[in-house]
């Protein structure tokens, strides 16, 4: 009777403290009810190419257009040009179609004879000359004799070939069907396109992708800012700033490749030659809070030039589009080109303007993308479609001239075992709309990943303890007590260094762990810049060296039989790590880069399911694929 009447009291008085706007009517027995922060990682590509692309359709793709790309993404299956199925093992939550802007929808609109092409006199001539150039197969037919072709359709940077009314109809195209596929909590499909600048091959590039949060209703009085209209990157973001004001919803630039902008991409010089300012710093950073750290060209996070002393920085390096054969050629700037192509020393560099001008313009998070050019968004490297249609599985392609064009047109020989299986992009956010996945870019609460689906939590403050690492509401305490990748540190206390709460699980389909790593990078008093990597997580219970050298994990690749095991390396590896070489006066950033064991690389897959034989030693069968966190930042 006494528990009953207890129970009679609790509920009477709750009623009246309800009644009076009291606590327990703000209160839930759930602990979760209330919580606001993000609890789920989204995974896709944030750079994928159509038959819109011209690009596209000259190398090969003149059938799988922007339906076949969102189904495949979905994890649908399609007919890729080779005529196999091709299909996601899993399924992605978001895809950008970025096809390029200049001429966008031209060769595709000249393959199917779009008729508001051909109804005007450019569409109708270019018909006619595209009508010689085909082979029997439907596909341009590669001679020296189509140049005059291709450099009316490709490398002009004069003048848009495309008139106005097909150049609408097309975008209009390219908005419906990104609206037509976005399912808000289960597929977010952004509308994107790529402004691509001049210098193309085999010069440098500084192209963006361009992602806006709104749909087709909002962007349908707008046309893609192309290098028809500017050459200069800093008239895309007036153009951006523009965009905003007329829609009402957010826009944002990603640049990308930096490895092959010929040293320009993180110049402290602008287009125009001057040096960058203040005013330019902060506009940068409004529109460009990411960079694409890696792609099928290559991955972007460092260079073995730039950073001797690290054993992981040789990954995936691109040296030029010579290929295989291409050697840096020594000069006296290498390393000043060098550090203006990649994302460390980019970042490094920041702190240095930041310094100087008191603006960080390279304060930017990390994302991957695959730019892959067949419309498949296929990042795995044992479900790699190649980077162009002409790339896609095939028992020659190992040993083909990637981009056959290239060699005959600029004498170019990049070889197709040179391109990279990479990368996506992890997006940690509330729910996967396009709204959510937008304001998570624009903190930089994402990550990029050569491909491994890694889920990676990076939290920096000033209080974490030791056994935070090993609570299962890691997140939780994480935002309570700091701030996540992409945030800033500030306000230190005398005599304590920063703590990161860090948290690294394998992909659940693929391999272990074999290690964390923070990367830090700091400028002195003295204005110089450093960089150190610590070793904060080893799996198997190995232990440093001495100056921060660390035993190898071991390998149990099978190179033949194009397989692995899991019998070494970890699961998860979670750790609180506190910086022992800390300066409360230096400004300093911190990212994390997450390795897995090695694992066979496409090439072996690609050997293996051909029965290939006798595959030259030159071409890499064996991969440690990573991810990249965004950096956390210190201010004094």
């Amino acid at each position: 009777m006494s528990f009953r009447f207890s129970q009679v009291n609790l509920s009477i008085g709750a009623f009246l403290l309800i009644a009076a706007g009291g606590v327990l009517a703000e209160q839930s027995y759930s602990p979760y009810a209330d919580t606001n922060f993000p609890q789920k990682v989204y995974w896709g590509d944030t750079h994928l190419h159509t038959n819109l692309s011209v690009d596209s359709v000259v190398f090969g793709n003149n059938k799988l257009g922007p339906d076949d790309a969102y189904r495949f993404a979905k994890g649908l299956s399609v007919i890729a040009h080779n005529g196999m199925k091709a299909q996601l093992s899993r399924p992605l939550d978001f895809l950008v179609i970025a096809d390029h802007a200049f001429n966008l929808g031209l060769m595709n609109g000249l393959d199917i004879a779009d008729p508001i092409l051909l109804n005007t006199r450019v569409g109708k001539d270019l018909y006619s000359e595209y009508k010689k150039i085909l082979g029997e197969d439907g596909t341009p037919n590669w001679s020296p004799q189509t140049n005059a072709f291709l450099d009316s359709v490709y490398n002009s940077a004069e003048n848009s070939l495309v008139e106005d009314k097909f150049s609408r109809s097309v975008w209009a195209k390219v908005a419906e069907r990104a609206d037509h596929h976005n399912d808000p909590g289960r597929f977010t499909s952004f509308i994107g396109y790529e402004w691509t600048s001049p210098g193309q091959l085999p010069s440098g590039n500084l192209h963006r992708v361009v992602i806006f949060e709104g749909d087709a209703r909002s962007v349908s009085n707008i046309l893609p800012f192309s290098v028809f209209d500017s050459k200069n990157p800093e008239d895309l973001w007036a153009y951006l700033s523009k965009v905003e004001k007329l829609t009402g919803r957010g826009v944002l630039a990603i640049p990308h490749n930096g490895n092959l902008s010929a040293g320009k991409m993180f110049a402290v010089i602008d287009f125009g030659q001057s040096v960058i300012d203040a005013d330019y710093a902060k506009t940068r950073r409004r529109w460009e809070p990411l960079y694409e750290t890696t792609q099928t060209k290559g991955d972007s996070e460092s260079h073995p030039i730039l950073s001797p002393d690290d054993n992981f920085s040789d990954y995936e390096t691109w040296n030029g589009w010579e290929g295989k054969n291409s050697k840096i050629p020594p000069s006296e700037n290498i390393i000043e080109r060098l550090t203006a192509e990649y994302a460390r020393s980019a970042l490094k560099t920041g702190l240095s303007q930041q310094f100087t001008i008191g603006v960080n313009p390279f304060k930017f998070g990390f994302v991957g993308g695959t730019d892959a050019h067949n419309s498949l968004a296929a990042a795995d490297e044992n479900n790699f479609w190649g980077k162009l249609s002409e790339s896609e599985p095939n028992p020659d392609r190992l040993l083909a001239a990637a981009w056959e064009p290239l060699s005959w047109k600029y004498g170019l020989e990049p070889s197709e075992f040179e391109i990279s299986a990479a990368g996506y992009t992890g997006i940690w956010a509330h729910e996967n709309t396009r709204e959510s996945l937008f304001a998570a870019m624009k903190r930089k609460e994402v990550y990029a990943s050569t491909g491994p689906r890694i889920s990676v939590r990076f939290f920096g403050g000033w209080d974490y303890n030791p056994g935070d690492a090993s609570r299962p509401n890691l997140a939780q305490i994480g935002y309570s007590k700091g701030v996540p990748m992409g945030g800033d540190l500030a306000n230190a206390v005398e005599g304590r260094s920063p703590s990161f709460l860090i948290r690294a699980v394998k992909d659940p389909d693929g391999a272990n762990l074999d290690r964390v790593q923070v990367i830090k990078g700091w400028h002195d008093s003295r204005g110089e810049l450093h960089e150190r990597i610590y070793n904060v997580a080893l799996s198997d219970g190995r232990t440093e060296y001495k100056h921060g050298r660390a035993p190898a994990v071991g390998s149990t690749v099978d190179v033949k039989d194009a397989s692995y095991t899991n019998s070494i390396g970890d699961p998860e590896l979670a750790v609180v790590w506190q910086d022992p070489d800390f300066d409360r006066d230096e400004l300093a950033f911190y990212y994390l880069r997450v390795l897995e064991i090695p694992t066979p690389r496409w090439t072996a897959y690609d050997a293996k399911f051909f029965s290939l034989k006798d595959v030259p030693k030159e071409i890499p069968m064996v991969t440690q694929e990573r991810a990249y966190s965004s950096p956390i930042w210190y201010t004094p």
